[in-house]
């Protein structure tokens, strides 16, 4: 059992969340009525996740997208209104972690995608505030075969553009909406960069820089690493843990 602040300031810690001026607030975004002994984890903090997580009588939320995100309306009406309502009248604390959690090097984003495609030699670079990270198959591989080997361990049909190579040899990578990084990746000399979704752009672009570019998924490349802090901060603190996979193809 937990207080939900003494939770969020081991996170802060942990995930050293001070480090980014980031898209939304980190850490607690809705404080609850109890301790935390039930903690439910998920990408997105959805209807349909606070729902599943009241199912489980849960006491925390912990999630990679949370909400208040910057330019959008704070107004809690609408969809947002009825989230809030079903959120407090459990009484439960919704705790979401953005870019720290993309780049910590044990259960961030990136570091769980390189573990999941058994990637060799992952680690982040020094671009990009270690959102942006590199490493190389265990063998080259083709475009195909990189294709196939993505799509197989995400479980989504990953998408190849641009310039295709002979052989992969070395990776760069950022989850999510990472696919601006793209020229930060080509400086690396990579021959492939992959991320979640792919932009109008990300086509030329790959073309032109003269690499291959992979998108597997916004929702596919960022399930890991929640799930991988909500095993952590149960490990840590005796709490029943649950992560949730509410399915999105985006």
């Amino acid at each position: 059992m937990i207080e939900p602040r003494a939770l969020v300031e081991y996170c802060d810690r942990f995930l050293e969340a001070a480090r980014f001026a980031d898209y939304a607030p980190n850490g607690l975004q809705v404080e609850g009525e109890r301790p935390i002994r039930r903690l439910v984890s998920g990408v997105s903090a959805s209807a349909a996740l606070i729902e599943a997580a009241i199912a489980e009588r849960a006491d925390a939320i912990l999630v990679h997208h949370g909400w208040f995100w910057k330019n959008e309306n704070p107004c809690l009406v609408g969809m947002k209104g009825r989230r809030a309502r079903t959120l407090l009248s459990a009484g439960a604390s919704l705790v979401a972690y953005h870019l720290p959690l993309d780049a910590h090097p044990e259960v961030g984003n990136n570091a769980t995608l390189g573990r999941r495609l058994g990637l060799l030699d992952a680690e982040p670079t020094a671009l990009a505030n270690g959102l942006l990270w590199a490493g190389r198959p265990p063998e080259p591989l083709s475009v195909d075969q990189l294709v196939e080997h993505v799509t197989g361990r995400l479980g989504r049909r990953a998408i190849p553009v641009g310039y295709e190579r002979g052989r992969i040899e070395r990776i760069a990578w950022c989850t999510g909406g990472g696919q601006g990084y793209i020229e930060q990746a080509a400086e690396l000399g990579v021959d492939a960069f992959l991320s979640g979704e792919l932009s109008e752009q990300t086509m030329h672009q790959a073309r032109e820089l003269g690499l291959c570019y992979v998108s597997a998924g916004h929702h596919a490349t960022e399930r890991y690493g929640i799930e991988a802090l909500g095993v952590h901060l149960a490990e840590s603190f005796g709490l029943w843990h649950r992560f949730v996979e509410i399915d999105n193809p985006a």
